[in-house]
């Protein structure tokens, strides 16, 4: 496979500087874009939507922290040993991030948002609208560990 480049568009700009595990939805943070790149016009109408999906970059993730295989979820022998892929840690392949946010507002070249679970500082690559039409069609399944993983990330 060949090589691709990504250029962050913005940066993430919050009070969280450590990425703990728990407790986003209580974290304002903003993404400011480049204005080396971009102008106000970038985020027109946005604000008409009331969540954005967010794609960032664990840039603070070290090579040699990468996981490729299987593993249990925060390292909780209690919860079963599963693929990267079946999970949604920041050990990724890629260290891609995605996460879907309440937009409090637009100003400017900045996107304030709630419940991005995203450190100070965390490069943005793009931003996308969250439509209804492209949420999960049909009953969504999951598995018991993943729901009491969850259980406390938003609170």
């Amino acid at each position: 496979m060949s090589a691709f480049a990504v250029h962050p568009i913005g940066h993430v700009r919050s009070t969280r500087a450590l990425p703990e595990d728990d407790h986003w939805d209580s974290v304002v943070s903003s993404i400011a874009l480049d204005a080396t790149q971009f102008t106000p016009d970038a985020l027109l109408g946005l604000a008409s939507f009331s969540h954005v999906e967010v794609v960032f970059l664990f840039d603070r993730v070290a090579a040699s922290a990468i996981e490729t295989g299987a593993r249990h979820p925060r390292g909780n022998a209690e919860w079963p040993r599963i693929g990267i892929f079946a999970q949604r840690g920041k050990n990724r392949p890629n260290r891609l991030g995605t996460t879907i946010c309440r937009i409090v507002r637009v100003d400017g070249l900045e996107l304030h948002v709630i419940g991005l679970d995203a450190i100070d500082g965390t490069p943005v690559l793009d931003l996308k609208p969250w439509v209804r039409e492209f949420g999960p069609r049909g009953d969504v399944d999951q598995p018991a560990w993943m729901t009491e993983l969850m259980r406390e990330y938003w609170e």
